[in-house]
C-alpha cells in the first residue's frame, strides 16, 4: 500500500484511477481549498474517506498537508466486467476478511481455481497491501477484485442476475459438497473471528459447511476456501465431459 500526502498528487489519482484510492483520510476542521476539491472528487468517484483528527494523521506521516490517502499495489476493477466475462460466473464474496495473510492466500488459490473476480467490501476489509500482494505470489495480477460500497445490495443485485450465493460457516448440517455447483456460483465467506454477520447469511441461498473431526472447532478462512474452490472446479470438470 502506497502512502501519498502531497495534494496535487491525491488530486491527480482520484481523477485518473479512482479504482486504485483504497481510503482518504482528511483532516478535520480543514478549510483548505484543495482538500474542499479533494473530498468533491471522492465524493463523485465514490472514493471511500474519511474524516480524522490531526493527531490521526501525524501518526501516520508528519509531513502531511491536511490529507493522506492509501494506494493500492493494484487498481480494483468493476462488478460489471467481471460479471460479463464469463457465461457461468464463479465468484467469492468476502465479510469481512481483514487479515492480508489470509485474503493473499485467498487470491492465491481462487487463482489457481479459475475464479473470475472477488469482490470485497469498503469497510471492515484489509486493502490490497503489499503484504497481501507478497502472500498471493504473484497471483494478485491475475485475479479481478472489485470493491462495494454494501456487500448486502450487491447479494441482491448478484441474485436478480440468476447468480446462486452459498455461503460457507461451521456448525450446518448440509456439507460443502452437497450443492449443485454446475451454476452461476458467489462463495460468500466470512471474517476470521465471526463469520457471516447475520444479514450476509440471511441472503445467502444455502449455507454449507466442512466437518471437523478433531478438536479444533473451525477452519482458517482462507484453507475452507480452497476446500469449497476445489469442490467448484471438481463439479464444473466432470461437467465438461457429461
Amino acid at each position: 500500500m502506497q502512502k501519498v500526502s502531497r495534494l496535487n498528487f491525491i488530486i491527480e489519482a482520484i481523477k485518473s484511477s479512482p479504482l486504485r484510492v483504497n481510503k482518504v483520510f482528511i483532516q478535520k476542521d480543514t478549510k483548505k481549498k484543495k482538500i474542499g476539491e479533494i473530498v468533491n472528487l471522492a465524493k463523485a468517484s465514490d472514493t471511500p474517506f474519511l474524516f480524522v483528527p490531526r493527531r490521526t494523521l501525524d501518526n501516520m506521516d508528519r509531513n502531511h498537508q491536511g490529507v493522506i490517502a492509501l494506494l493500492s499495489s493494484k487498481e480494483f476493477s468493476s462488478l460489471e466486467p467481471i460479471l460479463a466475462s464469463s457465461k457461468l460466473p464463479f465468484l467469492v464474496l468476502l465479510d469481512g476478511v481483514e487479515d492480508p495473510q489470509n485474503l493473499g492466500a485467498i487470491i492465491r488459490s481462487a487463482e489457481g481455481a479459475g475464479v473470475d473476480g472477488i469482490v470485497i467490501p469498503e469497510r471492515r476489509s484489509v486493502g490490497l497491501t503489499r503484504a497481501v500482494s507478497t502472500v498471493s505470489a504473484g497471483a494478485l495480477v491475475h485475479v479481478e477484485i472489485a470493491r462495494v460500497k454494501n456487500l448486502a445490495r450487491t447479494m441482491d443485485d448478484l441474485k436478480r442476475r440468476g447468480v446462486w450465493l452459498v455461503g460457507a460457516e461451521g456448525g450446518r448440517k448440509e456439507y460443502w459438497y452437497e450443492f449443485d455447483y454446475k451454476l452461476p456460483i458467489g462463495l460468500v465467506l466470512g471474517s476470521e473471528g465471526k463469520g457471516l454477520r447475520p444479514l450476509i447469511r440471511k441472503k445467502c441461498d444455502r449455507v454449507l459447511s466442512i466437518p471437523l473431526l478433531g478438536k479444533i472447532t473451525s477452519l482458517n478462512v482462507a484453507a475452507a476456501a480452497s476446500v469449497f474452490f476445489y469442490e467448484i472446479v471438481r463439479q464444473r470438470m466432470f461437467m465438461k465431459h457429461e
